[in-house]
């Protein structure tokens, strides 16, 4: 067998905030969702990764529902993703490398059925993303404040295909880099205790830390 080995640890900024119950692979401790972003340019080598680590994430029946629309923000198609943002996104995303539409297909493609999972499955792609993006030491921050409808008639996005989620990607900055009642958030936020989320055999039914 390999051996696996985690070459990341924790980073410092997170360790101060996020404390792991279990001894778990660093790099999901070290994903958060920044907002600011130093503007720089991001290569199509390091942006395509991102979707190559998207595309393996697992979904009922491999149907693999998820879609990626994407602008950089030097590009043309800029202007059409940034303006679906809602105005408090706006004034933190306008220093993100790259904004990215999430969908999703509602139907399996070999039967035409509803896919009651195909959001799910998207959240893993997404999730994918996000874990490559630290990985690579760049941060990705996925939001809903976009407005949903005109992202359908802009993009041009099929009837069957649902809008899910706005993704800004980028190169981490200074919290200076924000407006001032936003710097004091960008700090990596902590998790409810596993004795909160987690139920054995039935609702309610709260575990006790072994």
């Amino acid at each position: 067998m390999l051996a696996v080995e985690h070459p990341l640890v924790i980073d410092a900024d997170v360790q101060k905030s996020r404390k792991s119950q279990y001894e778990i692979n660093p790099n999901i401790i070290n994903r958060w969702s920044p907002r600011s972003f130093s503007g720089e340019v991001l290569s199509n080598q390091d942006l395509f990764k991102l979707f190559e680590a998207a595309r393996w994430a697992p979904s009922s029946y491999n149907n693999q529902p998820w879609r990626f629309i994407y602008a950089k923000r030097e590009s043309k198609q800029w202007d059409s993703l940034f303006d679906l943002l809602v105005d408090f996104n706006k004034q933190w995303c306008t220093n993100a490398s790259v904004l990215v539409v999430i969908i999703s297909k509602k139907t399996f493609e070999h039967n035409g059925m509803p896919s009651f999972t195909h959001q799910f499955d998207a959240g893993a792609a997404w999730e994918n993303l996000a874990l490559q993006a630290t990985f690579q030491g760049l941060a990705a921050h996925a939001m809903q404040g976009f407005d949903y409808e005109k992202a359908r008639r802009d993009l041009e996005i099929p009837d069957d295909y649902e809008v899910t989620v706005m993704v800004a990607i980028g190169k981490r900055a200074s919290p200076e880099k924000l407006p001032q009642d936003l710097r004091q958030r960008e700090v990596p936020s902590n998790r409810k205790p596993i004795s909160e989320i987690v139920m054995e055999g039935k609702f309610g039914n709260h575990i006790g830390e072994p």
